[in-house]
């Protein structure tokens, strides 16, 4: 198998159907997906098992990625969030060609977002730029949609499980110091501004901000979640945005 598919989820029995959708519609079809479920209180499980994919025990997204990825068979690993959507059918065939071609161990795709929201297009602009100027000198990536190999993932350790926000900017650096990290450029991911609108623009902006300032500028971890992240923040009424 060439693709493990893992996604950490928490009470996501109405995003989680559109996403796999999006999966399941690919060209590529030599994959699995797996579900890191922390301990869902709606039908999540259900969800994921009616729809061909696996459920392994989860956490907060870090933990919950690693426990996925031990259960993977495939060969390259593909961390997704449970609200992204796959940007047309051929999303997979690219970006796992392009991955082998510059013979990457670890790579994002560019962002982008369906909403017309000025602040929400904006957004993944900020970070296509930001991603594509820091993969020079230190290399970042979004933990809604990362690539990696699996040897690489294990000789990194995986995720680093104490980190509350930011782990996705420290895996995809610490696998850099390792082997070749790169910006996929064929075929893009679709986010859902959901956070932006559940926590607001700013709160957001500076959880991500002082998150990285505190990671490589001041050269420390963040611990003790001084950022106040929280992994399962949406009501129902939230679901569809």
């Amino acid at each position: 198998m060439i693709l493990s598919i893992i996604i950490p989820a928490k009470n996501e029995e109405k995003q989680l159907p559109v996403l796999l959708a999006s999966i399941k519609n690919q060209t590529f079809k030599d994959l699995e997906i797996i579900v890191a479920d922390a301990k869902s209180t709606d039908k999540t499980r259900e969800v994921v098992a009616s729809l061909g994919g696996r459920v392994v025990e989860g956490g907060m997204p870090g933990p919950g990625r690693n426990r996925g990825a031990e259960a993977a068979l495939g060969e390259i690993l593909l961390f997704l969030d449970a609200d992204v959507i796959l940007v047309g059918d051929d999303f997979l065939e690219k970006t796992v060609a392009e991955f082998k071609v510059k013979k990457l161990c670890c790579a994002a795709p560019l962002s982008r977002t369906s909403s017309d929201i000025f602040l929400d297009r904006l957004y993944p602009k900020l970070w296509n730029i930001w991603i594509m100027i820091a993969s020079h000198f230190s290399p970042c990536a979004g933990g809604w949609c990362i690539f990696a190999t699996k040897a690489a993932h294990d000789k990194i350790k995986g995720f680093d499980e104490k980190i509350i926000l930011g782990e996705d900017s420290d895996y995809s650096y610490r696998a850099s110091r390792i082997c070749k990290f790169g910006i996929l450029k064929s075929a893009v991911v679709e986010n859902s501004p959901r956070r932006l609108h559940k926590e607001g623009y700013l709160k957001v902006f500076l959880q991500v901000v002082g998150a990285g300032f505190n990671r490589f500028i001041m050269g420390r971890r963040d611990y003790q979640n001084k950022f106040n992240y929280k992994f399962d923040i949406y009501d129902k009424k939230d679901d569809k945005k």
